[in-house]
């Protein structure tokens, strides 16, 4: 009997941001008979503990913190800090090159936009065809405008095909063709079915906002319209569930002064990084979503979704083919549309946030139709097991392999239902 596909994905950091958590998911969910992965990372830190309990094998090779941690905007500040990053991250290539063949990899996969550098030169020197599962929308909005560029570049030439995590990521490679890419929504394990409930019944309203502490998660805006909803509701409290990774430690100071400063006191909670989120998002009335800038995708969501919680989402990026359903959304306040799963307001409103946290205060019983729709619609639309056969099939075609039959992520976003076949565990 022929050996599973060796597969090795690499990723340059350890640390738990949203692309390492798909990731992890995804590697765990993925038939073990057809494809054998292995993950490559370029530091330690907390994922490693993930894969670990998984089961799954990981190999490390230790990167500089320069290199790893380095912010997109302080790569690309100048052609000084360009050439630096480049010669660092050259160093890193024979070693990659070493792990590749000594894992006998069949197919190598990149994670992550730093590793898809360095991966679209140690796979060919290795001897290897790659894969890119892109985590980030390729455009200058959400980039720097010249490391967008450059990253479209690659995306047309490097890799035999394309992951994205959403149609809108997907949106921003229009010179790469449809056959190259395939789109597969980070995954969650549905497990057992539940009663959906959003917060303790005897505990004060608590708004949310889940993710690292970044200029680009929206914790400023979170913590403005909070600041203007407790002015009328002064029940009403905010939770902060994260930390700073990378160089956002300052950034994250700016948002506890502005906590601060705009009196909310005792109102908010920072939590920092907690080990268990999905039980700290069970318990508030609504988690908040408020990146100003259009995010790929917006994995919070669905994870609150599925943990029966009420959600808020920016109306841009990836977030609308979470929320909008087949009946479409409707206009309750300015900036705010209303979905069958939950509102969506326009990025960087605080207004509209403000109107949005506010409404969901005042329809208890909307609210309670739109948890009941949001884990359905999770555990329908948005199990890892679908998301993995989407995958298999784009690797089968990389290794100029039969990809077989897959559901279509595009097909989903339209409230398409699950055949019984697609999720059947092998």
């Amino acid at each position: 009997m022929q050996r599973p596909e060796r597969v090795v994905v690499i990723d340059h950091t350890a640390q738990l941001g949203g692309g390492e958590l798909a990731m992890a998911r995804l590697v765990a969910a993925v038939d073990p008979e057809r494809f054998d992965v292995r993950v490559l990372l370029l530091s330690d830190g907390p994922l490693c503990e993930v894969l670990r309990r998984d089961g799954t094998p990981f190999a490390v090779i230790p990167a500089s913190e320069t290199l790893t941690g380095a912010a997109r905007d302080a790569v690309t500040s100048s052609l000084a800090a360009t050439v630096a990053n480049a010669m660092r991250t050259l160093a890193l290539v024979p070693a990659m090159v070493r792990a590749i063949k000594g894992a006998d990899a069949d197919l190598v996969v990149a994670n992550t936009l730093k590793s898809a550098v360095l991966t679209a030169i140690a796979a060919p020197l290795a001897g290897r065809r790659w894969v890119w599962h892109l985590h980030d929308r390729l455009a200058d909005d959400y980039l720097p405008a010249r490391l967008a560029q450059a990253m479209r570049v690659l995306a047309r030439f490097g890799p035999r095909t394309i992951v994205a995590n959403s149609i809108a990521t997907r949106s921003t490679m229009p010179s790469v063709p449809d056959v190259t890419v395939s789109v597969a929504y980070p995954g969650v394990d549905p497990g057992p079915e539940r009663h959906a409930v959003s917060g303790a019944a005897d505990a004060a309203p608590t708004f949310g906002l889940l993710g690292r502490i970044a200029p680009t998660k929206g914790q400023l805006e979170f913590l403005r319209a909070a600041a203007a909803v407790a002015s009328d509701h002064a029940e009403t409290r905010f939770t902060v569930i994260g930390d700073a990774l990378f160089n956002d430690a300052e950034f994250a100071s700016e948002v506890h002064a502005l906590a601060d400063s705009l009196g909310l006191g005792d109102r908010v909670t920072f939590t920092g990084w907690v080990d268990d989120p999905a039980t700290a998002v069970r318990e508030l009335t609504a988690l908040v979503h408020a990146s100003p800038v259009p995010e790929p995708f917006g994995q919070v969501l669905v994870e609150a979704m599925l943990a029966g919680t009420a959600v808020i989402g920016t109306d841009a990026g990836g977030v609308p083919e979470i929320l909008l359903a087949d009946d479409g959304a409707e206009i309750v306040a300015p900036g705010v549309r209303r979905t069958a799963i939950g509102l969506l307001v326009s990025p960087g409103d605080v207004d509209a946030l403000r109107r949005a946290m506010t409404w969901m205060l005042e329809h208890p019983a909307e609210r309670a139709g739109m948890i009941e729709n949001g884990v359905r619609s999770a555990r329908e639309r948005f199990d890892i097991r679908r998301s993995a056969r989407i995958v298999e099939a784009s690797w089968a075609r990389a290794l100029g392999r039969s990809p077989g039959s897959a559901p279509d992520a595009a097909a989903d976003m339209l409230g398409r239902q699950p055949a019984d076949e697609d999720l059947e565990t092998p």
